[in-house]
């Protein structure tokens, strides 16, 4: 089946087709806004590499199981591939590369010179042993070998994954070229050439976006965010340092309501003791589906893809939408919050932060030359507050919504790069 038509067979639309079709139809609607050709939307819609592997993984008690990885470079025409890995049991070639794709789009709207990347290993993590995650990444960084490298592909922590992750993959690479390659990845520890500011990058970008969206004070202003991981978490603890009421978040265990507030700092502690924000004492016990209809001024989607549905859409009482989250909302989600008067930032703009600092990760790297926390906050800012001014301006002048004033930016840009390029030979 080819990647460039979305699927219409119900036993064929996984969680990753329909992340796929998301992608594909926002690519459709930036592609008619620009008037591209029928050629170059194919260009656009097709991954340049697309890699399966088989990844073995030696079991503590002698079995070996075999799972799947895969890595996707969706586009290369604007310098080379960036995009995170992720361990995830879900995970499959159709969502690696809707990720990828939104990684292209992301890189060019805030303008930092990359294509998107992605990759990731159906797996469970929490169910291998630290010795076996390791094994499990250093033989699929071995069976993609050929495809990453500095100058060529970096990979970065995503779902599952995180700088230990990234510091078996330096090694791995550095150990095959024979000498160490700091710039290789991102996301790594500081102490290997990790850039500082990265590790809650995409979180603070997640503040900037929703603070800029919002265009007034954030004191008093009401905030639910689903999903309490390396971006939710941090997102929470920092909007509430602005000032913000984060009222209820919820994870894979379950979802706590304070009407008051949250202490997203004890909570954070509470979810790293117990391994989730269930049975948190300080507040009251919410079902995870009830997140999205509470009565707040913003919502954060900050888990995974498809969180957003045509048949939650119609409940969502925020006025503001910020997706910490890749795809959490699908396009029939998004008509439905359009016609109902809700603002959404996209993915593609408000998750950007963590791609923004590993660029600039990189940069040090290339150059062994390292920037102050002080610094990276100030690009990071800069970069954030001239994209989302840049989206909200296209969007007035030609009646989109922000995410697809997002794509036309992200998708002109690298259309206009591979114009200029040209097609060799």
């Amino acid at each position: 089946m080819s990647i460039m038509v979305p699927s219409t067979t119900p036993a064929l639309i996984t969680p990753g087709r329909q992340a796929l079709d998301s992608a594909l139809h926002q690519l459709g609607q930036a592609a008619e806004q620009l008037g591209l050709d029928d050629g170059l939307r194919t260009m656009l819609a097709t991954p340049r590499r697309s890699l399966t592997v088989s990844v073995p993984v030696r079991r503590e008690d002698g079995r070996l199981d075999v799972v799947q990885g895969f890595r996707v470079q969706h586009n290369v025409s604007r310098g080379p591939a960036k995009g995170g890995l992720r361990f995830h049991p879900g995970t499959d070639i159709h969502e690696v590369t809707a990720l990828a794709m939104w990684m292209t789009w992301k890189c060019a709207l805030v303008g930092i010179p990359y294509g998107g990347a992605k990759g990731g290993v159906a797996v469970d993590p929490s169910g291998l042993t630290t010795r076996e995650l390791e094994r499990l990444t250093r033989r699929y960084v071995n069976e993609i070998l050929p495809l990453i490298g500095p100058e060529k592909d970096i990979p970065a922590p995503d779902v599952g994954t995180d700088e230990q992750t990234m510091a078996w993959i330096m090694d791995t690479y550095s150990v095959s070229a024979g000498y160490s390659v700091p710039g290789v990845v991102t996301g790594k520890p500081a102490t290997l050439g990790g850039s500082l500011g990265r590790s809650g990058a995409t979180s603070r970008g997640v503040q900037i976006a929703a603070l800029a969206a919002l265009g007034r004070s954030p004191e008093g202003v009401t905030v639910a965010v689903q999903g309490f991981g390396k971006v939710g978490g941090p997102a929470a603890q920092y909007l509430s340092d602005a000032g913000c009421k984060v009222v209820a978040v919820s994870d894979a265990t379950g979802a706590v309501h304070a009407s008051g507030g949250l202490d997203i700092a004890r909570l954070r502690e509470w979810a790293a003791e117990t391994g989730g924000v269930r049975g948190f004492r300080h507040g009251d016990a919410l079902a995870q589906e009830d997140l999205f209809e509470l009565d707040v001024d913003v919502l954060v989607p900050a888990a995974l893809e498809g969180a957003i549905t045509a048949v939650n859409a119609p409940r969502i009482r925020a006025r503001l939408i910020v997706e910490g989250a890749n795809g959490p909302t699908t396009p029939e989600a998004d008509e439905i919050l359009a016609a109902n008067g809700t603002t959404v930032v996209p993915d593609i703009l408000a998750n950007a932060g963590g791609v923004i600092v590993s660029y600039l990760e990189w940069v040090q790297n290339m150059q062994a030359y390292p920037w102050s926390s002080g610094e990276i906050e100030l690009k990071l800012r800069d970069l954030m507050l001239g994209a989302f001014s840049e989206v909200k301006s296209v969007a007035a002048e030609r009646g989109l919504t922000l995410r697809q004033a997002a794509h036309v930016i992200g998708v002109g840009r690298v259309a206009e790069a591979h114009q200029m390029r040209g097609l060799y030979p």
